[in-house]
């Protein structure tokens, strides 16, 4: 069927979308640390979430150009609230706590539980999750608890594997071949997986024309 054949225009036209919208004025909105705090908004919004240090703060400034948009750290679980930047009046991203930090005190650990699933569940403007999977590591029990509460909570996520030039191409295609037999047994979760190295810029592109597509849907 010719609608199933892949559109080169098309591809183009989304990426050079992906691009005019990571141009953008990206503006640091606010922190937040309780439920109540959740900013109201029309925007289409996308979040990120990962283990702590799994580089969330790189892929975002990554992905707007821009090298302190996200502060970043070698100290895992050092964003301790969720994040939020808007773009351009275009799209609202949010950065989630690192979870699997065993380190921070049990009490913040369940705040930040309890904040990530009031959050999930309550943003009707949420078109994607990306749950980045460090290259070094793979998916871990931590992983999955999030994966099963968005598949509770019917939020589409997709997985973005990040520091891929950490590890060589062979590990790489195997951590991709395993990651996309785990997904399909997740019913929100995306198939499509992103395949990323903020420094040295690998799949950027691709990850801008995939949040320009959530963008331009509204």
């Amino acid at each position: 069927m010719a609608e199933s054949l892949p559109n080169p225009s098309f591809e183009e036209d989304v990426t050079k979308a992906g691009r005019r919208l990571f141009t953008a004025p990206a503006t640091f909105l606010l922190g937040v640390v309780t439920p109540a705090q959740l900013p109201e908004s029309m925007l289409p919004e996308v979040t990120f979430a990962g283990r702590s240090n799994v580089g969330k703060s790189s892929l975002i400034n990554a992905l707007t150009n821009r090298k302190t948009l996200a502060r970043t750290s070698i100290t895992p679980g050092r964003t301790q609230e969720i994040n939020f930047f808007d773009l351009g009046q275009q799209l609202m991203i949010s950065d989630l706590p690192g979870y699997g930090y065993a380190k921070a005190p049990k009490v913040k650990v369940d705040s930040w539980t309890t904040l990530i699933k009031q959050y999930l569940r309550g943003r009707p403007n949420l078109r994607r999750a990306l749950v980045l999977i460090d290259s070094r590591r793979g998916i871990k029990d931590n992983d999955r608890e999030i994966m099963k509460l968005m598949d509770d909570a019917a939020v589409n996520y997709q997985i973005i594997i990040t520091k891929a030039d950490k590890i060589k191409i062979g590990p790489m295609l195997e951590l991709h071949k395993t990651i996309t037999t785990e997904i399909k047994r997740h019913v929100a979760a995306h198939p499509d997986i992103l395949v990323t190295s903020a420094i040295e810029g690998w799949g950027i592109t691709e990850t801008r024309a995939a949040l320009s597509e959530l963008a331009l849907k509204g």
